[in-house]
């Protein structure tokens, strides 16, 4: 499965508020998922592979996004995944395991817009919304201006949002290389 989305991550202090607001707003609560996701080395300009292992969500997601100081664009593919272990050390094998994540992720939804609150050792907690085209028909600036809105409840400023992925904060703490 292919699309493209919208999406922000931000640093937060106020996950409770943002929880709160979003149950008492008729979001569905899909479950906290404790995730590894294991990124495996690509070559320069190829986008990231990571291998996503949880008890809700199981995908193999190749993306590409822009480091960028605000919102972004990504392009995914995912495929869902059954035997994440084989998968593991296939790819592992082939293609060496860049770092991993590990974190433990509440999801969320409105409409065609998920949230994750994420807490991840050692690197705080985090608030990701991404909107998610559902058609060929979905057009960025509504799906960028669906972001905006709930940055603004949820009172996220300029200065919260995180540039990088969680793998090159990960690696940029263990003094890894992030390229």
């Amino acid at each position: 499965m292919q699309h493209f989305n919208f999406e922000v991550k931000a640093r937060t202090e106020r996950q409770e508020m943002i929880r709160k607001w979003l149950l008492d707003n008729g979001a569905s609560l899909r479950g906290t998922d404790l995730q590894t996701d294991t990124y495996f080395n690509l070559p320069e300009g190829r986008g990231r592979l990571k291998l996503r292992q949880g008890n809700i969500e199981n995908s193999l997601i190749h993306y590409h996004r822009q480091d960028d100081p605000e919102a972004r664009v990504s392009d995914v593919a995912l495929s869902p995944v059954g035997d994440a272990l084989s998968l593991k050390t296939l790819l592992a094998r082939a293609l060496g395991v860049k770092v991993e994540v590990r974190k433990k992720r509440e999801i969320y939804f409105i409409e065609n817009v998920k949230f994750h609150l994420d807490e991840l050792e050692g690197l705080g907690q985090f608030v990701e919304i991404e909107a998610i085209a559902i058609s060929p028909e979905s057009r960025l600036e509504d799906l960028k201006a669906q972001c905006t809105r709930y940055m603004d409840i949820f009172g996220i400023r300029p200065q919260d949002i995180a540039a990088q992925s969680y793998s090159d904060m990960v690696l940029r703490k263990e003094g890894g290389n992030t390229t």
